[in-house]
């Protein structure tokens, strides 16, 4: 009975290790796919990424969404036909051990000038599912003083 119990241990120890780690070519094609999604203003693909779960954290303090909120955020700007163009200048990922955890920080070129975008993935089935993207201003650390005079004034 011990030896049936350490070859299933092993066994299915074996088995969780041969899971494939995502690529992260996949994983980019699919950020580069929302993030065009919402420069051609395709509300269909953009949103059918994010989980119910999503939460968008913008760069103004109080910008935490909920996806419905997000909606309806996006929704006069999608029905322009226009959303916003952010370009990927660098990405990293990471995934959890079982494979269906994801995460990122991306740099990325928008109206803004340099940002920098993370967030989080999960994996149901074997569709990829976005449940948070955080979006920050990138401050050079010489300026950041005139930041803070600037945030301060009234």
């Amino acid at each position: 009975m011990k030896q049936f119990i350490l070859l299933t241990i092993i066994g299915l120890g074996f088995i969780s290790s041969q899971r494939p780690t995502p690529s992260t070519e996949e994983m980019d094609i699919l950020m580069n796919a929302w993030h065009k999604a919402a420069a051609e203003a395709n509300g269909d693909f953009y949103f059918g990424l994010m989980d119910e779960s999503f939460v968008f954290l913008g760069t103004d303090p109080n910008e935490r969404w909920g996806k419905e909120a997000f909606m309806a955020f996006c929704k006069p700007h999608f029905e322009k036909g226009k959303g916003w163009d952010f370009k990927t200048i660098e990405r990293h990922w990471s995934f959890s051990k079982d494979k269906k955890t994801a995460w990122f920080d991306e740099k990325i070129d928008t109206w803004m000038k340099d940002c920098r975008g993370s967030g989080v993935m999960i994996k149901k089935g074997k569709e990829w599912y976005l449940t948070q993207y955080n979006l920050a201003v990138l401050i050079e650390n010489d300026k950041i003083q005139s930041f803070i005079e600037l945030r301060e004034k009234e």
